[in-house]
């Protein structure tokens, strides 16, 4: 497996080597870090790979001009090469939120964090994964701008985000340009997937029926839907007083919300089957499905797509709205699979930060950011990679084990008693200068 990573890494190199400088050994020193450190700042990732320097990783990480954007999409070319061209290949956006301390790191603000479950002082990066048949990784990343961010020219220049980043742009909107950008690579997926959060902004899922994908997206309980078609026309003028009518009105029964008509139907309406397989073997879920009209108020047709609603067969309380302009022709087993297959780009989130260290950078600016976030997508595609050429001797691989694996076949820096002890000093007198420099500024304050 140790070969595995020379070839894999290999193929990578170019990005980091320009006409006249290399940083080929920190990106290798920071890539093997993100697999064998227990924790991955710099100094833990120094203690651990041979020849790494924490000051040069952090220079690596956060002003090195290599382009992150070539990595992440060499990495969605190759992912594309394992996983995409199949009816089952999926392209998933999600969002992922970083607790942070301060106001200074990029993009930091008071906002949703998922991850916490709560308003709280953080980044949020917008993610694309491309799974299929149970395998996934992620293959784009782009970090969400708060509009008192975009707003603050002075706060975006002292994080060195680009001038052409600054625009405000909503999370949709990034997960719209995620798509674009997928296909202009030439990824090949079947569907679009997202949750409520993105099926509640209209823009987003007719930006996706314009551009022909076809999506299969979560909506809130509120989404509101007609039952025959609303056939929206501008009602003729009445009076040769006043302005014409522009704005068009829909004909026939008002909308309803999709959890009022779900609390309607008999429970002889829902359908039960299994949707995708676990370790614990199939999952049972119970399924509504009917052919819904949506209509924004302003739109001169309306849409008529499929609504999946989805129950949990343990807990009937837990239910799942989704609206997917597949073809009309397509069965309800089919759509209840495609919804099903949301859960990958949470699975590679979630492995994203427990085993290649997502979560665990020490930048502040724009481009530290998105390096990190480049170096992690490789990571993850190197485990997706290994998984896959093992399996067949291991079937129930897995990321960690493919992680713990190389953290005994990798060399280490700190492979001795003396080598530990000595990194321990090091930590001691960083620590000491540390406190003793706290206390330094806070005599300093007093005297004041």
């Amino acid at each position: 497996m140790e070969h595995d990573l020379d070839r894999f890494t290999a193929r990578y190199r170019s990005h980091f080597t320009s006409r006249t400088r290399s940083c080929v050994k920190a990106a290798e020193a920071y890539f093997a870090g993100l697999a064998q450190a227990r924790k991955r700042n710099m100094e833990r990732i120094a203690e651990v790979v041979p020849d790494a320097d924490d000051q040069r990783l952090q220079h690596f990480v956060s002003y090195s001009p290599w382009d992150h954007r070539e990595v992440i999409d060499h990495v969605a070319r190759d992912a594309d090469r394992l996983l995409g061209g199949s009816p089952n290949t999926c392209l998933i956006v999600d969002e992922s939120g970083f607790p942070k301390k301060g106001d200074r790191s990029v993009g930091v603000a008071r906002q949703w964090c998922g991850r916490l479950g709560k308003v709280e002082n953080c980044q949020v990066g917008v993610f694309a994964a491309l799974a299929r048949d149970g395998e996934v990784t992620l293959t784009d990343a782009r970090l969400y701008l708060p509009k008192a961010w975009a707003e603050d020219s002075a706060r975006c220049k002292r994080a060195k985000v680009p001038e052409a980043e600054r625009g405000y742009r909503t999370k949709p909107e990034l997960a719209l340009e995620m798509v674009r950008h997928a296909r202009r690579l030439g990824v090949e997926f079947a569907w679009v997937g997202a949750d409520s959060f993105y099926g509640a902004d209209p823009k987003f899922l007719r930006g996706l029926d314009a551009d022909g994908e076809v999506f299969v997206v979560d909506v809130k309980a509120s989404q509101r839907i007609y039952l025959e078609d609303p056939r929206p026309q501008v009602p003729p003028r009445r009076s040769a007083r006043g302005r014409a009518p522009q704005r068009p009105r829909a004909q026939g029964p008002e909308p309803i919300r999709v959890d009022a008509w779900v609390r309607n139907q008999p429970g002889e309406a829902w359908r039960r089957l299994s949707y995708r397989d676990s370790t614990k073997g199939p999952l049972w879920v119970e399924v509504l499905h009917r052919r819904v009209w949506v209509w924004d108020g302003r739109e001169s047709k309306a849409h008529c797509w499929h609504l999946i609603v989805r129950r949990s067969v343990r807990n009937p309380g837990e239910i799942k709205y989704t609206l997917s302009n597949a073809p009309e022709q397509t069965s309800v087993r089919r759509l209840a699979y495609m919804q099903g297959q949301r859960y990958w780009v949470e699975r590679s989130l979630q492995e994203a930060k427990s085993e290649v260290g997502m979560a665990e950078y020490q930048v502040r600016l724009w481009q530290g950011w998105h390096h990190h976030m480049a170096m992690v997508l490789m990571a993850l595609l190197f485990l997706l990679e290994a998984r896959r050429k093992h399996r067949g001797a291991f079937p129930l691989l897995s990321a960690r084990d493919v992680r713990e694996v190389l953290s005994v076949l990798l060399p280490r820096a700190n492979a001795t008693l003396e080598d530990a002890l000595a990194q321990m000093a090091r930590r001691h007198r960083r620590r000491a200068s540390a406190m003793a420099s706290h206390t330094r500024k806070a005599n300093q304050s007093q005297a004041l």
